[in-house]
């Protein structure tokens, strides 16, 4: 379909937003964490119920949610967007800012907030799916919509495979996503092929000889221990890794001891990595592993310590084929708004997993979230990094043009790719 055509469908067909932005402030104040996603899970589906178009599949590995708009013969088309939230407290000073607070990984009460734009992911989605169903008219084909939990654990998608999504639903011919990022509202990011890192978290529990605060002869310490292994993983990349690889080691907690004059008898160290290719990805494994034991033997622990993989996603590689459609119709559309070779970023993804694991072409791209004004100030500055990013307490996109570009991204893909042109001929 040409671009000019889908312009003018969309611009035919333009919705209401103001209920999208009353669903997305709902949606941003009442926020739940990976794997405990059952309100927001049923207030899209509520949503989706409204079109009376959707035939819909619940609890689908957890709280996941798909719908099936089976509109004609043609192509099926997925597209994606993830429900849950992070164990932040909220400081963006919004009327709408989240005071949810929720049971953590560790079984601890913590504040929620959705900041990692989840919430906009979802709120597009459904805008989206109202727009196409507008258009039914002007397409043919199967409309997959899928509400992924558990995304920040990098269990979600797995967890829907596992549990028979494409028994459900229809194997899609073409597996669509985007995020909305730290970038200029109203701009929208593309790459051929990695456009995201893979990415491995571990739990390290290294375990000392606990005592009296008073007689650290008498102990092995884990708090020391745990200080030093921190610092010499600080080392990794920096010195064994090729500065032409990408690669981060970044330790996110340390946990050990409840009390000041207890020295505790084991810490935990969280521990992230990111990288691009498999050869880093097992170099840094490696190097940990080698650290870790290394440290605990300098420092007389008598116990081995325990080097657990919290959670694994792959990189996120744009299909080539799509790639070019995208690039075509995105740059036709968004015009000087849309960059079709951002760089690399080292955030991961487990969205491929709803392609991958059916041999089915994926892409994905990255959308702006910043407030227009604010950002043209702080390039003018220089200090574009001042400006707050995904996982952080302050990160609020502005709803508009926020909403309106990620709505139109996923119209202005789905309509490409159910136009019918074959990707093989591309």
């Amino acid at each position: 379909m040409a671009t000019h055509a889908i312009s003018h469908l969309l611009a035919s067909a333009s919705i209401d937003l103001s209920q999208y932005e009353s669903l997305y402030k709902y949606l941003h104040s009442h926020p739940e964490l990976s794997n405990q996603e059952l309100s927001t899970s049923t207030t899209c589906a509520a949503h989706l119920t409204k079109l009376k178009v959707f035939t819909l599949y619940t609890k689908i590995g957890g709280h996941g949610l798909a719908g099936v708009f089976d509109n004609g013969p043609g192509k099926k088309i997925l597209l994606r967007a993830d429900m849950d939230a992070l164990p932040i407290l909220e400081n963006a000073a919004l009327p709408y800012a989240s005071t949810a607070t929720g049971i953590g990984a560790d079984g601890r009460p913590t504040p929620v907030m959705h900041a990692c734009g989840h919430d906009m992911h979802m709120t597009c989605l459904l805008a989206a799916s109202e727009t196409l169903v507008k258009l039914r008219d002007s397409w043919s084909g199967t409309l997959i919509v899928v509400f992924q939990p558990a995304e920040e654990r990098g269990t979600g998608a797995k967890a829907m495979v596992d549990d028979g999504l494409y028994e459900r639903v229809p194997v899609p011919d073409y597996v669509l996503g985007q995020h909305v990022m730290a970038m200029r509202a109203g701009s929208v990011g593309f790459r051929a092929g990695t456009i995201m890192a893979g990415a491995d978290s571990l739990r390290i529990t290294l375990f000392g000889s606990g005592g009296h605060g008073s007689q650290p002869h008498r102990t092995v310490d884990p708090a020391v221990l745990a200080a030093h292994v921190v610092v010499r993983l600080q080392s990794i990349v920096s010195r064994e890794v090729d500065y032409n690889d990408v690669a981060v080691l970044t330790v996110g907690s340390i946990q050990v001891g409840k009390t000041e004059n207890i020295i505790a008898d084991h810490a935990t160290i969280g521990v992230d990595i990111r990288s691009m290719s498999l050869a880093t990805r097992e170099k840094l494994l490696s190097a940990i592993e080698r650290v870790v034991k290394a440290e605990c033997e300098a420092s007389g622990a008598g116990k081995e310590p325990l080097i657990e993989v919290t959670r694994n996603l792959p990189k996120t590689v744009n299909d080539e084929a799509m790639a070019n459609r995208l690039k075509g119709c995105f740059g036709q559309y968004f015009k000087s708004d849309f960059d079709s070779d951002i760089p690399v970023t080292t955030i991961a993804e487990d969205f491929s997993i709803l392609g991958t694991s059916q041999g089915v072409p994926c892409a994905f791209w990255h959308w702006g979230g910043i407030d227009p004004a604010l950002w043209d100030e702080k390039s003018r500055q220089g200090r574009l990094l001042d400006i707050p990013v995904n996982h952080s307490s302050d990160f609020a996109p502005v709803i508009h043009p926020t909403m309106r570009t990620g709505v139109d991204a996923l119209c202005v893909a789905a309509l490409e790719f159910f136009s019918g042109r074959d990707q093989s001929k591309l």
